[in-house]
């Protein structure tokens, strides 16, 4: 068994070491049990990559060409049984390729970014390039949904992004845009960093940091790359920033301190599940140096440990730069963090990647060692067993365990950053997840208060939200909703009110619309009733005059019968308007348009009648001419009731097929619903009108044809005047009803009705009542026929 680990040439690293010590305390506890690999005894060979993908890759092909080197701390096969490699993704990739082609087992031996870079990219899982690859970790790809569904959580949606410039962190973030795109969350910027660059680079992301508006960032890099940009951004006090983890460096002791607290604390982010081992701890405090003096990396750990050089065989430490050590120096007292076995993550998963490689070996008891073939790697794909604190260890068909993690908070305790675990987030067979958090327990960057980072602020209620251009979709503009349309909540979009309703001044709530017609009580309707009301009083006053002065030349002179006829007539025309006053209802629709039917046809239809006898009577001063005389009473009853009647026949055929009604009208412009008398039948309508026009026009023909009788008393002129001013009235009617809206529909139409009823009431009787009242010496029966007196 071959173990590649990351110690970095420029510092000591006592985590990586720690994992070594692992794999050594783990090999003799499996050799010292008996149940496990009978009479097999397993060995180890432990190289450096210094933390360098090229040093892996040489490290790979020296152990697949089976060159030796040194650091062999045991004597191994000469063939590599199982490699649990490199940390990080980038070294991994070149491992697990290597290794991939002969296949060789390769374990990753920690969680996903612990410390330094981890083996969690999700390419990894292929195993077309990668058949002999497993990991005790999860892959990225369900880290990514961890931190998308914390996002989801707590409603961030614009969020900042810092990545680990490798494969790892670029694969990383890509795999988390995915997921988080997906509940309409933006990422503002992608910032990279990596342990190599200059400090310029590192000042740059400081700078895209203060120009950005987000509150909350994510850091999905390697400790070791990240922790230069942490440094730069307590010295510039870059604070009020929510920081995300992933688990490269939220456990990691070198920025667990009050200093870098000051920027980074309330950080959230994901760990592996911790696990204590107790007999760890006795392991690494026997550790010595001058029992094992040929350990790998013994005196580099000695030094950082002890602060003293060991003299050890073969070393007079005469170059040593610390004090000699006098050989009584123990760790049994120690409180470093190294011998802390109580909450360990990465040395855990170490512990389990030996013990999935022994129970893999332990299927294989019944073959030779040396004699294993490239399918024998199944048999790491077949482990399946309960280690000794009751987890359970497998792999999936791509040769990842199952993914559980637990959240993690940064809070400050007596003065030290303490990583308090509060929930944790499991993922079940089918990819589905269940996550916990004990919200309340949360210690955020804000305080108590759950940090918002948005690009812009959710619409109020009333509003919605307009795209700026140029801009991702979490960045807009809040625009009121249009008319008609409400947002009763924030963050929605408008919704157009049913046709019954409105949106209100704020556009939040669905009011009843204002039903319009035109009613008695307004301005409008009285002062049209007031009108309609006077001409019916002077119709009926006029005719009280014509029966109190029928006798008289003049009433004689105008034929009584029809000129009461039309006065009856037009004083049904003057009550005809108070029937399109009011609500409509289905009654008062049917009765306004077939009574203004009916009724004007009958005053025209009489009209008719006595341009008709003034012409017959004139005409029979002519000799021979005997039409006056077959033009009597009866026959003037007939035109005037047959004319009628046709009218009234089109009125019932328009009431029985297809009657006027009560409609809704919704205009989309304001909040009214104009309630109007539908006209049902529109060609029975304009039958009515036309019908009545007609009539009209021959009544004008016939009394212009006798405009040249004598001038004393010419009822043809007055006639063709109140025909003219008639048809002036009802042709200036058509564009105005036309054009006017709601109510004022009505309105024109009313006044169409009283302007044409006064022109003939005006222009026919009131020449008969001024002779009557102010010039009774003309009312004589020679003036009347022309004659003048000596």
């Amino acid at each position: 068994m071959t173990v590649i680990n990351h110690y970095n040439v420029f510092r000591f690293d006592w985590r990586v070491f720690r994992w070594t010590q692992a794999v050594i305390f783990t090999i003799e506890e499996i050799n010292n049990d008996p149940a496990l690999l009978p009479n097999i005894s397993l060995g180890y060979r432990i190289l450096n990559s210094c933390d360098s993908p090229t040093n892996a890759l040489r490290a790979a092909l020296t152990l697949a060409s089976g060159t030796e080197e040194a650091d062999v701390t045991s004597h191994c096969p000469p063939a590599v049984t199982a490699v649990i490699a490199e940390a990080g993704s980038t070294q991994s990739i070149a491992v697990a390729g290597i290794f991939g082609t002969f296949h060789v087992p390769v374990v990753r031996d920690t969680i996903i970014c612990f410390m330094i870079h981890f083996s969690t990219c999700a390419c990894l899982s292929d195993r077309t390039k990668y058949p002999t690859f497993f990991r005790t970790i999860p892959s990225d790809f369900y880290l990514a949904k961890a931190l998308a569904a914390l996002v989801k959580h707590f409603g961030w949606q614009w969020i900042g992004a810092i990545q680990s410039d490798n494969d790892f962190g670029r694969n990383g973030i890509l795999a988390f845009k995915e997921k988080v795109e997906k509940f309409g969350v933006c990422i503002a910027f992608v910032a990279s960093v990596l342990r190599t660059y200059t400090r310029d680079k590192f000042l740059e992301v400081v700078e895209i940091i203060k120009q950005s508006s987000v509150k909350v960032i994510l850091a999905f890099a390697a400790e070791g790359d990240f922790y230069p940009l942490m440094q730069e951004i307590v010295n510039q006090n870059i604070t009020g920033i929510q920081w995300i983890s992933c688990v490269a460096w939220i456990t990691a002791p070198r920025p667990s301190t009050p200093e870098i607290y000051t920027a980074f604390g309330g950080t959230v982010g994901f760990v592996m599940q911790k696990m204590a081992i107790p007999k760890l701890k006795q392991f690494l405090t026997s550790i010595n140096p001058y029992t094992d003096p040929h350990a790998p990396f013994m005196r580099d750990f000695w030094e950082n440990m002890v602060g003293c050089t060991p003299i050890l065989p073969g070393n007079t430490g005469t170059e040593a730069t610390l004090k000699r050590c006098t050989g009584n120096e123990t760790f049994m007292n120690s409180e470093h963090d190294f011998f802390d076995v109580t909450e360990l993550r990465g040395t855990y998963n170490v512990y389990k990647a030996v013990y999935a490689i022994a129970h893999a070996l332990h299927q294989l008891l019944c073959l030779n060692l040396s004699e294993m073939q490239h399918k024998e790697v199944k048999s790491l794909q077949r482990v399946n067993f309960t280690n000794n604190f009751g987890a359970e260890v497998y792999f999936d068909e791509n040769g990842d365990p199952p993914a559980n993690y637990e959240i993690i908070n940064w809070q400050l305790i007596n003065g030290k950053v303490h990583h308090v675990t509060l929930g944790n987030l499991t993922f079940a067979a089918n990819g589905d997840y269940k996550l916990s958090i004990e919200e309340e327990k949360i210690v955020w960057r804000t305080g108590k208060t759950v940090p918002t980072s948005v690009c812009s602020n959710v619409c109020p209620v009333g509003t919605r939200k307009a795209q700026i251009q140029g801009k991702p979709i979490c960045c807009f503009d809040c625009v009121p909703c249009a008319e008609g349309t409400i947002a009763n909540s924030t963050g929605t979009d408008c919704t157009p009110c049913p046709k019954e309703y409105w949106s209100n001044e704020r556009k939040d709530e669905c009011i009843p619309r204002t039903i319009e017609f035109l009613k008695y009580h307004e301005p409008m309707g009285i002062a049209l009733t007031f009108v309609s009301l006077l001409g019916a009083s002077v119709s009926l006053a006029t005719m009280v005059v014509f029966v109190h002065n029928k006798e008289t030349p003049v009433m004689k002179a105008s034929n009584f019968e029809l000129s009461s006829l039309l006065l009856f007539s037009l004083f049904l025309c003057f009550l005809c308007p108070l029937t399109f006053l009011g609500k409509p209802t289905v009654w008062s629709c049917m009765l306004r348009h077939t009574a203004f039917g009916v009724t004007f046809a009958l005053c025209i239809s009489c009209v008719l009648g006595k341009t008709i006898v003034v012409v017959t009577a004139f005409k029979a001063t002519f000799p021979g001419n005997k039409v006056a005389g077959k033009f009597g009473h009866a026959q003037q009853r007939i035109i005037v009731c047959s004319c009628t009647f046709f009218q009234v026949v089109i009125c019932a055929l328009w009431l029985t097929s297809n009657p006027p009604y009560p409609h809704m009208l919704f205009t989309s412009s304001n909040n009214m619903i104009v309630l109007e008398c539908n006209t049902g039948s529109e060609f029975a309508f304009y039958a009515v009108l036309g019908y009545i026009g007609v009539l009209a026009i021959i009544c004008l023909i016939l009394a212009f044809m006798a405009r040249k009788l004598p001038d004393n008393f010419n009822e043809a002129k007055l006639i063709t005047f109140s025909l003219l001013i008639f048809c002036a009235v009802w042709i200036t009617f058509i564009p105005a009803y036309i054009s006017s809206p709601g109510k004022f529909t009505v309105a024109v139409e009313i006044f169409a009705i009283l302007s044409s009823a006064f022109g003939l009431l005006s222009s026919i009787f009131a020449p008969k009542c001024y002779i009557i009242f102010l010039k009774p010496e003309k009312n004589t029966k020679k003036h009347i026929m022309g004659k003048t007196i000596n």
